[in-house]
């Protein structure tokens, strides 16, 4: 049944570019996630989806909070990378990345942000790969008028990769069928 799924159709969806970020232990993890969105209204709460293999999933799990900064569309392939694409097992993301530190505790990026939230964790659903985390919003705040960051003008216009561990994701040489 895999071979029927043609990834390229998941492009079509809107996704936004976000930084999902937590503290636990007094260290901090960030990275980049495409799917942030809100679930209600009253009270105010959003979910993430989170794959079991980041440092970050360890982090919320432990912590049972996260925050998410909202990307705006300027942000640099540079920082993207840096979020996206390098383990905070390795390096330490905050060392050079303008932060603040929120009511949990957790690292909410300031730099290249349209808007910040931060959630205690709520409620979350196991989908295999990956975490549901459902979060009720303790604090919220708009950073500046921009426009944010999309996951198609990321892969269109900045010429982004995919992540292997990311619904998206087709391997070089393969084509979708």
């Amino acid at each position: 049944m895999a071979d029927k799924i043609d990834r390229t159709a998941l492009w079509g969806m809107g996704y936004g570019m976000y930084i999902v970020s937590a503290a636990a232990e007094r260290q901090y993890s960030g990275q980049i996630a495409n799917t942030v969105f809100q679930v209600t209204n009253n009270p105010p709460r959003i979910a993430t989806a989170i794959s079991k293999s980041n440092l970050t999933h360890e982090y919320i799990k432990k912590a049972g909070h996260f925050a998410v900064t909202v990307l705006e569309e300027s942000t640099p392939m540079i920082f993207i990378g840096l979020f996206g694409f390098r383990s905070g097992r390795v390096i330490d993301k905050f060392e050079k990345t303008a932060f603040e530190t929120g009511l949990t505790g957790a690292p909410l990026v300031t730099e290249h942000g349209v808007a910040l939230m931060e959630s205690k964790v709520i409620s979350e659903i196991d989908c295999g790969t990956h975490t549901l985390f459902v979060g009720e919003i303790l604090a919220a705040r708009q950073l500046k008028t921009a426009v944010p960051l999309t996951y198609k003008y990321y892969r269109e216009v900045i010429k982004g990769r995919t992540p292997v561990d990311s619904p998206t994701f087709i391997p070089e040489g393969k084509t979708a069928e």
